[in-house]
C-alpha cells in the first residue's frame, strides 16, 4: 500500500498539477513522510570512473560549443 501512495504522490509532484506553492510544499510533505516511514538506500549503477570519464566528455562537449 505505500508503495503505490509514494508512487502516485511522485507522479503528482512530477507532473506538476499543483495550482499553489502551499499545495506542491503540502505534496511534497507528505512524499517525505511516507517515504521516511520504509526508506531505500540509494544504489548507484555506473561506477565512480564511470561517472567521472561521462562527467569530463560532458564538459568537453559544452566547452567546444559555438554557443
Amino acid at each position: 500500500m505505500i508503495r503505490s501512495y509514494t508512487s502516485d504522490r511522485t507522479d503528482a509532484i512530477r507532473r506538476g498539477v499543483h495550482k499553489t506553492v502551499h499545495a506542491l510544499e503540502e505534496d511534497i510533505r507528505a512524499w517525505i513522510a511516507s517515504w521516511n516511514e520504509d526508506p531505500k538506500p540509494f544504489v548507484w549503477t555506473k561506477t565512480a570512473e564511470e561517472i567521472l570519464d561521462a562527467l569530463t566528455a560532458y564538459c568537453r562537449r559544452i566547452s567546444d560549443s559555438a554557443n
